[in-house]
């Protein structure tokens, strides 16, 4: 073990300033990611919970068979709430989010957290938004069958095992493999059985759902009624305020890294490089089952790693404005604007797809659907006076058409804008 660390603060010094910076920039999104998380977790908690709304955490029984585990080598799992009454049939899955490693030095750092490993994960969790029991929280979904999808892979579940380096990282790239096994397990208890199913999931899950959409639709019943939910999962192809493809390399590492490519859509990979087909806006047309986009038009996480990353802001003038918006000047609302106006350009033809919804709100925030506060409550994001899970109701029930799009910020009063500020 010793060797390895050696080796590895030899190949270290082998980094050239490009690698250095990519470096630094996926480690500050993992720590942002978990502070983020932290934060989430603190207004979530704010919600009104019983005892009983603790869900423990099912490590996978078919992982060792598999050989599915975590980054650490770790066995992945999830947390599962059984349906009940009429939503016994029905099942609604969200995949959880957290960024992703594109380096073996990020990917290890990652080890010791718990994107990287179940060892740091929470044996129980409460279930928020849409994963709610409670019908005036998640007024559609709260008698289905309810699972949340632990992340440990650090690719969005589509690493490929024959990535892997051979040189003693001890770092296990098996995203697609946990996925796999994870769905294979959930069959096996009543998911094979489905009348209605919802995958969702949030930022590198909801990522991770597009992805996995069409795949998932294949494994259930051909009468089922089976959707796709991306929250905050749309991640721009843009170059930052320094005019640096800072986002686009990112993704090519862990493309590269990982061996993501397997996972991509073929149709997508034909005609680009693979990496490309990391972003949604190169692949979303293809999806066949119908999706429903969450997206925040200010999406913060987007805004403070792929518009303004740290290498693009030496001189910090972006700091107040990434941590709070109402701290931005005129001429960094207009950059924001214009980075709202790609997401809704890059969104036309998504727009015209009659099976596909949206809830794009002009919030400064990132995921929207596993939190009460913002899925549905008297202090939710509202557009139309309608809030998220009504949109997504709405959109899944074929109630009626659910494509919502609000005016630009500051203009809508009901958002939550998260404050990072604020102890």
């Amino acid at each position: 073990m010793a060797n390895h660390r050696f080796q590895s603060l030899k190949w270290w010094r082998k980094w050239t300033r490009r690698e250095w910076t990519i470096a630094a920039a996926s480690l500050s999104i993992l720590i942002f990611t978990l502070s983020f998380i932290t934060h989430s977790n603190r207004y979530s908690n704010n919600s009104m919970t019983t005892p009983n709304d603790l869900i423990p955490f099912t490590p996978l029984s078919n992982a060792q068979q598999k050989s599915a585990f975590c980054l650490d080598g770790s066995l992945p799992g999830y947390h599962l709430q059984k349906g009940f009454g009429s939503g016994s049939d029905k099942w609604v899955l969200h995949i959880e989010g957290g960024g992703w490693c594109n380096s073996i030095e990020t990917c290890s750092f990652r080890q010791t957290t718990k994107l990287g490993s179940s060892r740091f994960m929470e044996h129980e969790v409460q279930f928020f938004g849409i994963l709610s029991s409670d019908p005036s929280q998640n007024p559609d979904f709260f008698d289905w069958n309810k699972v949340k999808i632990r992340y440990c892979d650090g690719g969005s579940f589509s690493g490929h095992p024959d990535s892997e380096f051979k040189n003693g990282t001890e770092l296990f790239f098996r995203g697609q493999v946990i996925w796999e096994a994870v769905v294979d397990e959930l069959l096996s208890i009543g998911l094979s059985n489905a009348k209605k199913a919802l995958l969702s999931g949030c930022s590198a899950g909801g990522l991770a759902t597009l992805i996995h959409c069409d795949d998932f639709r294949e494994t259930l019943p051909k009468d089922a009624n089976v959707k796709c939910l991306v929250d905050a999962g749309f991640f721009l192809n843009e170059k930052d305020v320094a005019g640096s493809p800072t986002i686009e390399r990112f993704y090519q590492d862990v493309v590269n890294l990982q061996g993501v490519a397997k996972s991509l859509k073929k149709d997508c990979t034909s005609r680009l490089e693979p990496y490309k087909c990391f972003f949604p806006q190169e692949f979303i047309s293809n999806i066949k089952t119908p999706v429903f986009l969450v997206q925040p038009g200010y999406d913060f996480w987007q805004i403070q790693n792929i518009l303004v990353p740290h290498s693009s802001d030496p001189h910090r003038s972006w700091f107040r404005c990434k941590l709070n918006i109402n701290n931005c000047n005129s001429k960094q609302l207009e950059v924001l604007q214009d980075f709202r106006n790609s997401l809704l350009k890059t969104l036309d033809g998504f727009h015209k797809n009659p099976e596909g919804g949206m809830f794009i709100n002009s919030c400064f925030i990132h995921c929207q659907t596993w939190v009460t506060e913002t899925w549905h409550s008297p202090r939710s994001p509202k557009i139309n006076n309608k809030t998220i899970a009504e949109a997504v109701g709405d959109w899944y029930f074929n109630r009626e058409e659910a494509k919502h799009i609000d005016c630009p910020f500051p203009c809508n009063p009901t958002c939550y804008h998260m404050n990072f500020t604020q102890g």
